[in-house]
């Protein structure tokens, strides 16, 4: 079957490699969106498109926030005629896209009431949908994110033996964004003075917004910064690097986490908020350091805390943090194997036209 699989690559993580490869190991063959009136032949063998966040809109002004929204109404209303089955993956409780949101719950509400299936990738986000969208359930198909188990390399062998207590190595990876809260993060850490070492590493969103990270680390004096794309290769080793990755997402926006899922493939616990990534974990939950919080005053205290919880447990025993790890490995090698996944999108496809 010919399928639109949009976007059908991710420079951020390997998440849209990893599911476009097992739907080619299904059978699919998976086309990009940009490519969809190639042909009026090409038109009509498309059976399928399935989207990913699609209800982002570029919000940098209006004039390209609002030419990115007619261009997605005008794809959505093609779809709808032409009668085509439509997937759509819920990633956020709303847009990161704050400035121009109206637009992104527009193509959002659309996406909800066009889709054949919606993909769920935590339990949180069927309360949401239900909520908001009272006749959604029956579209709803639950779908755990695949793991990174080897995806992107191993880390190089090192002799066995304990670390040291101190100090605490903290990584943060991944996009540099301001929905991230890097901006509680730093000072939260920087009370800590030697006892912690935090590693700020990747690409800042924009120019202005690496500045100022630049200067709150220079003002933290424990904060080492690697403001620039991390390559694929380089991940494993600097996870292992460190004792625990620190994501203090905005749970007004964040839902799901795919470097949470990468942190336990590669056998590293979190600190992090309750997103559903952490709620769906079940009994494997308790070795994650999760916390909830009511606004940014209270997450400022509440990260402060986990901080030095993590501290004291590392203090009281040096592994405490690897015997976490492999436990998160275990679980996510078993309820988030990549294959199995693979599987049950192609299930979910199919029986749409069962």
């Amino acid at each position: 079957m010919d399928i639109i699989f949009n976007p059908p690559v991710n420079t951020e993580n390997k998440y849209i490699d990893i599911l476009v490869d097992q739907l080619k190991r299904q059978g699919y063959r998976v086309h990009a969106l940009d490519d969809i009136f190639s042909s009026p032949k090409h038109f009509r063998a498309i059976k399928l498109v399935h989207l990913n966040w699609f209800e982002n809109v570029d919000d940098s002004n209006f004039f390209l926030a609002l030419s990115s929204f007619m261009r997605k109404i005008f794809v959505l209303a093609v779809i709808k005629v032409s009668k085509k089955k439509l997937v759509w993956t819920m990633h956020n409780r709303v847009s990161h896209e704050k400035r121009l949101s109206f637009f992104s719950r527009i193509i959002t509400n659309l996406l909800v009431k066009y889709s054949d299936r919606i993909i769920i990738h935590c339990e949180v986000s069927r309360t949401i949908l239900l909520n908001r969208h009272a006749g959604s359930g029956e579209k709803i198909f639950y779908l755990p994110h695949p793991d990174f188990i080897g995806v992107y390399g191993s880390p190089h062998e090192r002799a066995p033996g304990n670390r040291p207590p101190l100090p605490l190595r903290l990584l943060f990876v991944g996009a540099v964004k301001p929905y991230k809260n890097l901006e509680l993060l730093i000072p939260a850490v920087g009370t800590f003075k030697e006892k912690v070492n935090l590693r700020i590493a990747g690409n800042p969103v924009t120019p202005a917004y690496r500045d100022k990270i630049h200067e709150m680390a220079a003002d933290a004096k424990n904060v080492n910064l690697r403001l620039e794309f991390i390559q694929d290769a380089e991940l494993p080793e600097l996870i292992h690097q460190s004792d625990l990755l620190i994501l203090p997402y905005d749970l007004e926006s964040s839902l799901n986490s795919g470097t949470v899922i990468l942190a336990f493939s590669y056998r590293r616990s979190v600190i992090c908020p309750e997103i559903g990534t952490i709620a769906d974990l079940g009994p494997a939950r308790q070795h994650v350091l999760h916390y909830n919080y009511g606004d940014p005053e209270e997450h400022l205290q509440k990260l402060t805390q986990t901080i030095q919880l993590a501290l004291d447990m590392k203090e009281a025993d040096p592994s405490v943090f690897s015997s976490m790890g492999n436990e998160l490995y275990a679980h996510v090698a078993v309820h988030h194997d990549k294959q199995r996944i693979g599987q049950r999108l192609a299930e979910c496809y199919q029986s749409l036209f069962d």
